[in-house]
């Protein structure tokens, strides 16, 4: 090897380990249920600014002064409320064959999207179906669509996207049902919040967000620990910290970057004190950079 040849080889894999750490330019957000619930509300937000989080995801609230001291606290602090989980789809699934069943999904699913107009967050995450004895996978399939056509008037009317989440609920068990599922609504505000770590058990997230791609417009991050339970006999994930886990965040890293992916992305792990959660964010911020 010449001099000259060595240099242009060590150059350009200078450039390539440069370009494997470059940041994503993606918001690092918090599930607001981490936050210590012995603090006040402004306390919660103030701490998850103080651990390094630019934004939080926060429940269903029907608590109308809750919900108003919520976005004070959320001005107060520039924490940004960027998604609302919905609260009642796995109580109340819009699978249900039960009429009063699906109308209660449906109640707190309105109240979700009031919450998210008032917080100005972009998203609702929606668990849309549940697979069960009494539900087949095809009567999830069509009874939760025909649901979500009915509140997606009220979701084009305040701008708030319906972000369908994949979970252990027998339900959307691929990426590629995950794409067509949403594909079948024809519509902008239908999208899809991927969460990172609820598919390892079935799949590799990497697959999954390269066959989404434009379809995802959340992200959650959690990681797991891969055992084999004797007293079952099956493989088991228990959740870890981010980067203790069997996930391959470089994978991950690589397949974002892919797609360009630059929304939120919202840990979502056990809670804990404010030395945990500095400790998430920083290890969250290694994931972000590729490491």
């Amino acid at each position: 090897m010449t001099r000259r040849t060595f240099l242009a080889a060590s150059a350009s894999g200078l450039a390539l380990r440069a370009a494997a750490s470059e940041r994503l330019p993606i918001h690092k957000a918090v599930l607001f249920s981490m936050l210590p619930s012995q603090l006040s509300i402004l306390d919660r937000f103030q701490l998850a600014r103080d651990t390094g989080f630019e934004q939080t995801e926060c429940g269903t609230t029907d608590d109308q002064r809750q919900a108003e001291e919520i976005l004070a606290a959320s001005k107060k602090t520039g924490i940004r409320i960027h998604s609302v989980m919905n609260r009642d789809h796995w109580k109340y699934p819009l699978s249900s064959r039960d009429p009063d069943v699906v109308a209660k999904s449906m109640e707190g699913l309105k109240t979700s999207f009031r919450n998210a107009s008032m917080w100005g967050a972009d998203t609702v995450l929606v668990v849309p179906a549940v697979v069960n004895p009494e539900t087949s996978y095809q009567e999830a399939w069509d009874r939760s669509q025909t649901q979500i056509r009915k509140i997606l008037p009220l979701a084009e009317e305040v701008k708030v996207i319906i972000a369908v989440e994949e979970v252990w609920n027998k339900f959307l068990l691929s990426p590629l049902e995950m794409a067509r599922y949403v594909d079948e609504f024809q519509s902008p505000w239908v999208r899809s919040y991927f969460d990172v770590g609820n598919v390892v058990l079935y799949g590799y997230p990497q697959d999954w967000i390269r066959t989404l791609g434009k379809r995802i417009v959340k992200l959650h991050i959690k990681d797991f620990s891969f055992r084999e339970d004797r007293t079952i006999k099956k493989r088991v994930a228990d959740f870890v910290n981010l980067r203790d886990g069997d996930i391959d965040w470089k994978e991950v890293y690589r397949a974002l970057k892919e797609i360009g992916y630059q929304g939120s992305a919202t840990v979502e792990l056990d809670g804990g004190n404010k030395e945990y959660l500095a400790d998430v964010s920083r290890r969250f911020d290694l994931i972000l950079s590729g490491q």
